[in-house]
């Protein structure tokens, strides 16, 4: 079913077996990358192989890390659609200003597909209890995932995390902790309280996530044609699916599926917490903590990414560029794109559109450019951001 053959050190190329619990790279404690046969699966797998399959995430099963398909727990996420941005994005004189609708996804947010997938994997190595820091749609994901698999799940939140993350979590039956101060925080507090059974899967310290998120480099691939767009702009936490789309683009194209040609990535964050920006802007190759982290997509409010090396990686080797936008322009935008389009953004979302103005501004994109955005959670999920837009 998968070609999947080890685990490869992102840093310092160490080997990992695929097949027992791992987490980061034993020589150097960087993320780990799953390694597939490429070369048997460029004879063996087209893209008319994809014909007839059912439109979710598992319609590319064989780049995927789950061996036997009966460890799989699916509740239905991948392939959502790439809508037209088409009356707002005429207001800014663009032609084709395009979003993928990730609000669609079971528990209403992108956080489906790396948390199915780390579950599956999980599930498939034996692993009996799993754990997560989140800043909330992740952890919302990991209890719908664990409870279909049967597994408890430990959730560690800050304690101002939007009330319906907390709520959605605690539904599903799964252990909910509570922690002053920051997702960092949350994290520490875990490192404190786990026991030696639970397993961590944290963003990028668990290698399956980024493989569940790369499938939004195969639809967007499929979805436009096998020609992937000039521009993606991206709302950057943690990095997950712009490390993974980046590693779907060069696993594409070695199986001869897409050319060599690449979107410029654009990483955006918020003004209230922009580590990776200002890494960026001091050609760094990493970032530094950001202290007093401070905004209202809660996505958006990481303090420092564990994998920011690959996100900044990414960013530079396509040309593109890391932004950031403030908590106003994101209201604002809500509002605006809403009006127009009928799309209710969330707030992460909200921010990528905010950045194509600026990128306009700073005369960083053409109109006639293919730009895609992605909304990475159904609006109506914060409710608290909804009320301060309407004034309640």
């Amino acid at each position: 079913m998968s070609y999947l053959t080890h685990l490869e050190c992102s840093v310092c190329s160490t080997a990992h077996d695929h097949t027992r619990p791992q987490t980061v790279c034993t020589a150097c404690g960087r993320s780990l990358l799953a390694r597939y046969d490429l070369v048997r699966a460029k004879k063996e797998l087209g893209t008319k192989n994809l014909s007839g399959r059912g439109a979710t995430m598992w319609r590319y099963r064989e780049m995927l890390p789950v061996s036997r398909q009966e460890h799989i727990i699916s509740l239905g996420e991948g392939f959502t659609p790439i809508l037209p941005l088409t009356k707002f994005g005429s207001r800014l004189g663009l032609r084709h200003l395009m979003v993928k609708e990730e609000g669609l996804n079971p528990t209403g947010s992108f956080k489906a597909r790396g948390l199915c997938m780390a579950v599956s994997k999980a599930r498939e190595a034996g692993v009996q209890e799993l754990c997560v820091p989140t800043a909330g749609n992740a952890g919302g994901a990991l209890a719908a995932y664990a409870a279909a698999a049967g597994l408890p799940a430990h959730i560690f939140m800050p304690d101002d995390t939007p009330e319906v993350n907390i709520l959605e979590c605690r539904s599903y039956g799964a252990d909910v902790r509570l922690v002053p101060g920051l997702i960092s925080d949350a994290a520490a507090a875990m490192n404190r309280e786990k026991d030696p059974a639970w397993f961590d899967v944290s963003t990028l310290k668990e290698p399956y996530r980024v493989e569940g998120k790369k499938t939004l480099g195969y639809e967007v691939a499929e979805q436009m044609n096998w020609d992937l767009p000039d521009v993606i702009v991206y709302p950057t936490g943690g990095g997950t699916g712009m490390i993974g789309m980046w590693k779907a683009f060069d696993e594409m194209e070695q199986l001869g599926w897409i050319g060599s040609k690449r979107p410029r990535m654009v990483a955006v964050q918020s003004a209230g917490c922009a580590p990776i920006v200002r890494a960026f802007d001091a050609g760094e190759s990493s970032s530094q903590f950001w202290a007093n982290a401070s905004t209202l997509a809660s996505g958006l409010r990481v303090p420092k990414a564990f994998a920011d090396y690959l996100v900044l990686g990414a960013v530079s080797a396509s040309g593109g560029c890391a932004l950031a936008v403030t908590d106003e322009q994101i209201v604002s935008t809500i509002s605006q794109v809403a009006s127009a389009d009928g799309l209710l953004l969330c707030p992460e979302g909200a921010a990528t559109v905010a950045a194509v103005n600026q990128m306009l501004e700073l005369k960083m994109v053409e109109q006639s450019e293919r730009i895609l955005l992605f909304n990475t959670g159904s609006g109506l999920k914060y409710i608290e951001v909804l009320r301060h837009l309407n004034g309640r």
